[in-house]
């Protein structure tokens, strides 16, 4: 059986990976390749900089803040779903009281 692990790369490592990108002038598939990552990784971390950029943030900052929306989006599901739950067994109790 084939099972491949998934890498990590640390907050550091990708910054360095972007300099590298921005500073040297190679093209983002030879510095890639050289790090020995793929190279859409690079394009994505190094969208992600210049995005965090724009918006005034660290590109770890702005990666927080988009775990985070996506924590409290699931929570508001599921809030969602047990005031639902709530709803329909108020209206059955009070059917039943009547």
């Amino acid at each position: 059986m084939n099972t491949k692990t998934r890498r990590s790369y640390t907050e550091a490592f990708k910054e360095e990976a972007v300099r590298l990108v921005q500073e040297s002038g190679h093209p983002v598939v030879q510095v890639a390749r050289d790090l020995g990552i793929a190279d859409h990784l690079l394009y994505r971390w190094r969208a992600e900089q210049q995005q965090a950029e724009r918006d005034g943030h660290t590109r770890q900052s702005a990666r927080a803040e988009q775990v985070e929306l996506a924590r409290l989006r699931r929570e508001n599901a599921v809030l969602k779903q047990e005031r639902d739950f709530l709803r329909r067994a108020a209206a059955f109790f009070a059917k039943e009281s009547r």
